[in-house]
């Protein structure tokens, strides 16, 4: 499957995410460990997409998310500075997501200086990482149908399953909780 550099920015401005953890980690000079994450997720009868994603970037991998999800990965510093964020450089997403882009390049950009080895710069990075992947308030009124319901939209579905980064200490999300509606 060869995959069009404007489909690819559609594609992830509906379906991608950019992701930036942050965990306690004691040996860790600052205390803590970032880690950036690229991740795009399907259903598994479309993984074949996400494959075509992996070969099209040359990194990351593909894994299952969770239940009958697949999710295409990108965690490595290296990769995320030399593919994936050059790509969405000179193919800019369309959506209010290249603003967590233009965020999680900036956070990419003080870890290549060294910034996450220092407590200040953890605090910075963890600044940057609480205002993306946030709901944006709504432009106009709820339709009726979801007027008076507790709802919020999910805006990144990324696994906790850390493996890729062998740690063995808890995720800290810099994400809101999400709230689901019950049927």
């Amino acid at each position: 499957m060869n995959l069009e550099a404007q489909w690819i920015v559609g594609f992830v401005d509906g379906e991608g995410c950019f992701h930036v953890g942050i965990n306690s980690h004691p040996e860790m000079k600052a205390g803590h460990q970032v880690l950036p994450e690229f991740t795009v997720v399907q259903h598994e009868r479309d993984v074949q997409v996400l494959h075509a994603l992996k070969a099209h970037f040359g990194c990351g991998v593909v894994r299952r998310n969770h239940g009958d999800r697949m999710a295409y990965r990108v965690r490595s510093k290296e990769h995320l500075l030399t593919r994936i964020i050059p790509f969405f450089e000179k193919h800019p997403l369309k959506t209010k997501k290249r603003v967590d882009f233009a965020k999680f390049r900036r956070v990419l950009l003080l870890m290549q200086r060294g910034d996450h080895l220092t407590g200040d710069g953890v605090e910075e990075i963890r600044r940057i990482a609480g205002q993306m992947n946030r709901k944006q308030p709504r432009e106009s009124p709820a339709p009726p149908e979801t007027e008076g319901n507790d709802t919020s939209e999910i805006p990144c579905r990324v696994s906790s399953d850390l493996h890729e980064w062998r740690n063995d200490f808890p995720t800290v999300s810099t994400r809101d909780s999400a709230k689901l509606k019950s049927r």
